[in-house]
């Protein structure tokens, strides 16, 4: 960590808001000027399926380092999200709001999870490390890549928003890393280990053993890093800010979130409606509506993912999907070997799309109901084994303010996550 003796420096508040300036002194803080004169520095971001202000975090880093540091990067942590166009960047990161600032030095990356070359192995972890890591779960091993690019720079910023997640329990920290830049058979492990431990048991929760996976393979990792993690309502108003290093910048971040981001209902619902925000582009992204909701469905209730402007199931890994479609978990543990050639993220985003259930004796009995009203024709939802509702039918005027009746309309569904009050 650059700085002082403190692990983090940060604020957070569930009443009132960061301003820029206070975010500019924080960040300095941590990361003071004179430190980083003549050094390369990479800033790792999310993409536009996360709510946060890019503009302002990238206006604020090019105005303190822009002009002393050698070289500064900002990387879109894709994970294995769709690569983004030069203009679709420059989008991404507000960059009319402060083009006039920009020099050669400044540039603006994707992961490019697409290209072989760009990872670099940094380590494998053993069969007995994944045995005790994985409580017991998984005994094999894993060897761990990165993008290589991260060894050209001086200094790594891991820059990004807190909120329940449904495979490590709370994003960001080191999850910027693995799969943010990561590739290969890691990635796909412990997407799957969070799919076979399920989204019910691990969605915010603090301490999972998908996140200590995570912190251990960061290990490998001799690098200069800091963690920027924050916390924002669903208005964009920056709720807390934590600064330093990345895991306890992250764990202070996650407690805020467990507080501004969960909301506790006293009762399960039969009907649930998702209107799911338009940052996700794809089923793949989103699935959160069904992540975030699915702990207040009840038995045998169902969950409809209104979307009317999605069409696509996955622009990565739609050739996949359409080939085993959405299944629960025990569908596909019981018969490993015939999915031997599917990714095993893949696996894990259909399980956790259909959610929990029981399969025996061949016949697959999901817990809930899981519909999309989307603009994906109906013979697909059907070929991949999900309901279908035309969202032109959907009067959700009608649908609002029914709670007592068993019925919830959750407007900007994705990133609150919805739980039980007796659900610790």
């Amino acid at each position: 960590m650059i700085g002082g003796a403190k692990m983090y420096y940060g604020w957070g508040s569930q009443d009132s808001f960061l301003s820029e300036s206070e975010v500019t002194d924080i960040i300095l803080n941590v990361i003071p000027p004179s430190s980083v004169n003549g050094k390369k520095i990479l800033v790792l971001t999310p993409d536009r399926t996360r709510t946060f202000p890019h503009g302002m975090f990238i206006r604020i880093f090019v105005k303190a380092y822009g002009r002393i540091a050698k070289k500064i990067d900002f990387m879109v942590a894709l994970g294995t999200h769709r690569i983004l166009t030069d203009r679709e960047l420059e989008e991404l990161f507000e960059v009319s709001e402060f083009r006039a600032l920009l020099t050669d030095r400044v540039s603006f990356l994707n992961h490019r999870w697409d290209v072989v070359s760009t990872f670099k192995k940094i380590g494998y972890l053993g069969e007995d490390e994944i045995r005790s890591f994985t409580e017991g779960i998984f005994s094999e091993e894993v060897e761990i890549t990165i993008n290589r690019a991260v060894f050209e720079y001086d200094l790594i910023v891991i820059l990004g928003p807190v909120f329940p997640h449904e495979i490590v329990g709370f994003s960001g920290g080191y999850k910027y890393f693995f799969p943010g830049i990561s590739g290969g058979k890691f990635l796909h492990f412990f997407h799957w280990l969070g799919a076979v431990i399920t989204n019910m048991k691990i969605i915010g929760r603090i301490d999972t053993p998908v996140r200590r996976l995570i912190n251990r393979a960061a290990e490998f990792l001799e690098l200069n890093i800091v963690g920027i993690s924050t916390v924002l309502d669903m208005d964009r108003n920056l709720k807390g800010l934590y600064a330093g290093d990345v895991n306890d910048a992250w764990l202070k971040a996650a407690e805020l979130s467990s507080l501004i981001h969960v909301k506790r209902v006293p009762h399960p619902f039969r009907l649930i409606i998702g209107v799911t925000s338009d940052k996700y582009d794809e089923l793949w992204t989103g699935g959160k509506t069904m992540y975030k909701l699915e702990p207040v469905v009840e038995n045998g209730g169902r969950l409809i993912i209104y979307a009317p402007y999605l069409k696509t199931i996955s622009y990565t890994w739609g050739k996949y999907l359409h080939k085993i479609g959405y299944h629960i978990r025990d569908y596909f543990l019981s018969q490993m070997e015939r999915f031997r050639d599917i990714p095993k993220a893949v696996l894990a985003h259909s399980s956790h799309v259909k959610g929990t259930g029981i399969y025996q004796n061949g016949i697959e009995e999901p817990r809930i109901d899981v519909i999309l009203a989307t603009s994906i024709p109906e013979s697909v939802c059907r070929e991949i084994n999900l309901g279908y509702l035309n969202p032109e039918g959907l009067n959700l005027d009608e649908l609002k303010n029914r709670e007592e009746e068993g019925i919830l309309v959750v407007e900007n569904a994705g990133e609150i996550l919805y739980r039980l009050e007796d659900d610790i």
